[in-house]
């Protein structure tokens, strides 16, 4: 299964690079809701990768905290359209990818044919060309808090 996870809640650029944009407290929220939600599932996850800029790196890190992964640049999530099964060749069976949209809604269509609002926090599960779980940040909060 790859899982694919949107950045979560960033700040506005105000005069810096877009991709050093910092996550918001909400951004911070969000990531931590994931990896906690992750881990009560128990999706198993053999490694994680995320887009080089700021926003994605610090919501892999703070989603995969809670796992005890190691999370590992992917230059091919940095922005523009990219195969998930590709990007997550050679890693495992059970793939984490954190990036950024339109980018991760684009290759859940065309990794599966379903089209996702991919709000920032959200995440996919995608498996042999069909997508098995969609969630969206309040329903990972709710994992995450045993709700």
């Amino acid at each position: 299964m790859i899982w694919l996870l949107r950045h979560a809640e960033a700040e506005p650029a105000d005069g810096r690079p877009d991709a050093e944009r910092p996550l918001t407290d909400k951004g911070h929220a969000q990531a931590r809701a994931a990896g906690a939600a992750l881990a009560v599932l128990g999706v198993p996850l053999d490694a994680c990768l995320a887009s080089p800029r700021v926003r994605a790196m610090d919501t892999a890190l703070l989603a995969c905290a809670p796992l005890g992964l190691e999370v590992q640049t992917a230059q091919e999530l940095a922005g523009g359209r990219f195969d998930p099964e590709r990007v997550a060749a050679g890693f495992g069976a059970h793939v984490l990818l954190v990036g950024h949209n339109p980018d991760m809604a684009q290759a859940v269509y065309d990794a599966t044919g379903a089209r996702v609002r991919m709000k920032k926090g959200a995440l996919a599960g995608i498996d042999d060309g069909e997508l098995h779980v969609f969630l969206r940040p309040a329903e990972l909060a709710a994992i995450a808090a045993g709700r």
